[in-house]
């Protein structure tokens, strides 16, 4: 059986044709085996549901669409969510509770961390390494890297809407733009 699960309700509702309860009454439900995918595009309030399922001994769920492309030698760690026309080619190994939303593809020899979210339309060419909690938004371009050399993007960086990043990204700043250019505050 399919729940969504929603801690704003106080009561079951019906959501798209399925029940929706809030977690405490999912976790009441009798069964041998509940799976859990978490589809919170917050990178830190993703890890925070992982951990608490783990501790209530709940999996996580990988759902990955009919028509996404999968090739030779990947991993995906648990609680993938792949959408429609998601890419995945050779060589590469991601990390848990990753996002790729339609139409994302990663190429060759990348290397993507925990918590990770690729927006709708990312393109992220190959030799590339994404730490932890990198949001990457809608229609990015990563450039390739080199075997000797991958482009890297720090650990909580996040990449905006259509920027091009040309060059490795330290951690925690947000780039924008063509090329992609660390976004000052004023």
């Amino acid at each position: 059986e399919l729940y969504f699960i929603d801690d704003s309700l106080q009561k079951q509702e019906i959501v798209n044709g399925h029940i929706a309860l809030n977690y405490q009454s999912f976790k009441d439900l009798v069964s041998h085996q509940k799976h859990v995918l978490i589809a919170i595009a917050n990178s830190r309030i993703r890890e925070k549901i992982a951990n608490q399922l783990d501790i209530d001994g709940i999996q996580l769920w990988t759902v990955q669409a009919d028509n996404t492309v999968m090739m030779d030698h990947i991993e995906i760690g648990e609680g993938a969510a792949l959408s429609p026309f998601v890419t995945i080619t050779s060589n590469i190994r991601i990390g848990k509770c990753f996002h790729a939303n339609l139409y994302s593809y990663i190429e060759h020899d990348c290397i993507i961390g925990d918590f990770v979210t690729f927006a709708p339309g990312v393109k992220c060419n190959g030799n590339i390494h994404i730490d932890d909690h990198v949001y990457i938004g809608a229609g990015a371009v990563i450039k390739q890297g080199t075997p000797d050399k991958p482009l890297v993007i720090g650990k909580n960086a996040v990449v905006g809407m259509g920027a091009v990043v040309t060059k490795s990204i330290p951690p925690g700043v947000t780039v924008v733009g063509n090329p992609a250019r660390i976004l000052e505050k004023k």
